[in-house]
Parts: structure tokens; C-alpha cells; sequence
């Protein structure tokens, strides 16, 4: 099933904590994710900048690059946390097709600093979009 108690709170945590590993000299804006797989593990990744802007990273899709290298390509939810204390923090348009390569049928969990919480599908997040399904028609 999704996750839920324990599970969702340590999924949370866990975004809350890669945050901290930012490394964001540029735009001083850490973001950390938590990525559940099928399986019930937990990958998490924060965002890395570089002196060359456009090589950066989202923390989105380092924690699915990390679930990918060690194997996982089914995934339940992904937890997001930013320092932001007035609006909930969402995956940019990059992020949302590389999670929408592994299905449009998970949920992502967008947060404030206060820990409070909103939950979207990913389907919600990107309507009308283009899979790996597509290339088939």
C-alpha cells in the first residue's frame, strides 16, 4: 500500500535531512527529496549546484539517480522539503517528466519548513504528458 504513520513520517524525515546536504552556494535555496521504491527502501538526494549554473542538480533527480544505479525502477512516493515557510515546495518541469519516466500513478509529497504537507499525484503535477508509452504509438 502507500505509505502511511511511520512510513510516511520517516519519508518526510528523510527529505528533511537531505536538505541539510544541500550544496547551494549560488541560489542559497536547499532542497532535499525522499524517494520511496516499490520494495520500501528509501533514496534521498539534495540539490548540487555548480560554477557552471546549468550543470546543477535537483534533488529530485538525485535521489531517482541513486534509486536507478542501485536498481530500483518502481516507485511509491517521493517526499520534497525546502525551506520555504509560506508555500509548499514543487519538483520544476525537468523534474516532473524524469519522475513521470517511471509511471504517473505515485505520490509526491509537497512541504513547508513547518513539516505540513500536501499531496499530489504525479499525474496531477504533470497532465497530458509523454511516457515511455508514447514512443510506442
Amino acid at each position: 500500500g502507500w505509505p502511511q504513520g511511520e512510513c510516511l513520517q520517516l519519508l518526510l524525515c528523510r527529505s528533511r535531512e537531505a536538505k541539510t546536504r544541500a550544496y547551494c552556494p549560488y541560489s542559497r535555496f536547499p532542497v532535499g527529496a525522499a524517494l520511496l521504491t516499490a520494495s520500501g527502501e528509501i533514496f534521498s538526494g539534495c540539490n548540487v549546484e555548480n560554477a557552471c549554473y546549468s550543470l546543477g542538480v535537483c534533488a529530485e533527480r538525485t535521489a531517482i539517480q541513486k534509486a536507478i544505479s542501485e536498481g530500483h525502477t518502481s516507485f511509491r512516493a517521493m517526499a520534497i522539503a525546502s525551506d520555504m515557510r509560506d508555500h509548499f515546495i514543487v519538483p520544476c518541469g525537468a523534474c516532473r517528466q524524469v519522475m513521470r519516466e517511471f509511471g504517473t500513478d505515485w505520490d509526491v509529497y509537497l512541504t513547508k519548513a513547518d513539516g505540513t504537507y500536501i499531496l499530489k499525484r504525479l499525474e496531477e503535477l504533470l497532465p497530458l504528458s509523454f511516457g515511455p508509452e508514447d514512443l510506442k504509438k
